[in-house]
């Protein structure tokens, strides 16, 4: 084993998961208070006061993160919250996550109340805070734009809680509609542990769950709970440090290959699909075009992922392409060892996706993101920035001697 240079996050809602604790982890693993503030302050968004506190939870120190609103019970639909981010200052990465985290949202609340997800008004996920916590949580996770993250199983509390409805089971129905597919568990804590805010959050960053994969941690972050239970710290964890490989030049695994031929589906579906099942941990995604009944063209679909995320991934198709039938296939692979390596350009720092065979580099191109995001902010051509990160890499990292 060995590290790959990759960035691994690790999240563990042991207690539970809201938009105060993500923000409130992240805060303590260094995110400057004073960056979040002024970012947020780039929303057209207004009548609220920030706080971060540290604080103690069953013996745990813990960062509390606090939204005080004026006008926490307005009401908003996705289409208003997505116009608020479109129309801010804030990077396109920041926007994107931020919108995707509120469309899972507007989703499972449409679901929920039969309603279209455009239209669904959200009550206290449309309040100030919860705009907040979403696109203060993607501000403070920009850093880790090119990270891996995985998260534990879920601890969703148990008993009921009381919204404006009435009384529902706990988890709330949006909280259960977006944690599906997703490993959760209960103990012997009474009450909502998981918000319909924190569940979008998690499905949106995560893209594996389970026990904490290979990784050397490097530093861990608590988010701290509102409510103190005796007995229980609630509070997030979330751990950085570098994810661990195989040290064989070539490893070979077993994966799982699913197709699905389409031919009633509109180009935009496609898209969107493509980046949801990346970021619910698919290993590749890929298109033919193709010829099919009465001559209609058409896309055979496919989607690489680990054997045990079939059942997950043949879902996401479902639900996000106009499929009726898929099949899939195990098939061995062997890959080439990565790493990324950074390196420093005139225009700003470039991350360096290097391919390695027995220990030595055979490819190297660097990261698309970051290139892409240098452009924007020095407007330099983007195949001027990519030159440029060519060239450090050669020149600083390459020809190092062994």
């Amino acid at each position: 084993m060995h590290t790959t240079g990759q960035k691994l996050l690790f999240f563990e809602p042991f207690s539970g998961i809201s938009g105060d604790m993500v923000i409130g982890a992240l805060l303590d693993l260094g995110f400057s208070f004073e960056e979040l503030r002024d970012k947020l302050k780039l929303l057209p968004l207004k009548g609220y006061e920030l706080s971060a506190t540290k604080t103690v939870r069953s013996g745990i120190q813990a960062t509390k993160f606090d939204v005080q609103a004026d006008d926490s019970h307005s009401h908003r639909n996705f289409s208003d919250i997505r116009k608020m981010i479109e129309s801010s200052g804030l990077s396109s990465w920041v926007q994107e996550k931020s919108i995707d985290a509120f469309r899972r949202l507007a989703e499972a609340e449409g679901k929920v109340h039969g309603e279209s997800p455009d239209k669904v008004h959200f009550h206290e996920v449309g309040a100030v805070d919860s705009i907040v916590d979403i696109v203060g949580t993607m501000i403070a996770m920009e850093p880790f734009a090119h990270a891996r993250i995985a998260s534990s199983p879920v601890n969703i509390g148990q008993g009921t809680l009381e919204c404006r409805h009435g009384i529902y089971p706990v988890p709330g129905p949006a909280a259960q509609e977006l944690l599906k597919g997703v490993p959760v568990f209960s103990n012997a804590v009474t009450g909502e542990l998981t918000t319909p805010t924190g569940a979008a959050l998690v499905v949106t960053l995560a893209g594996s769950f389970g026990a904490c994969p290979p990784m050397k941690i490097e530093s861990a972050g608590y988010g701290a709970g509102t409510r103190k239970t005796p007995g229980n710290a609630n509070v997030l964890r979330v751990s950085v440090g570098e994810a661990f490989e195989q040290t064989a030049a070539s490893p070979e695994e077993e994966v799982a290959v699913i197709t699905a031929t389409i031919d009633d589906m509109s180009p935009q579906v496609y898209g969107y699909f493509q980046e949801t099942a990346l970021a619910a941990g698919a290993l590749d995604i890929y298109c033919i075009p193709i010829q099919m009944k009465k001559n209609r063209p058409g896309l055979m679909v496919s989607c690489v992922c680990a054997c045990r995320d079939v059942d997950r991934l043949a879902k996401l198709i479902f639900r996000e392409t106009t499929t009726i039938g898929i099949r899939y296939t195990f098939a061995r692979r062997k890959t080439l060892q990565r790493q990324f390596v950074q390196v420093e350009t005139r225009f700003g720092p470039v991350s360096m996706k290097v391919s390695l065979l027995e220990g030595s580099p055979v490819n190297f191109i660097p990261e698309f993101e970051d290139c892409r995001r240098l452009a924007a902010e020095q407007g330099v051509a983007l195949k001027e920035i990519q030159a440029a990160a060519l060239r450090a890499y050669l020149q600083n990292v390459a020809q190092k001697p062994e």
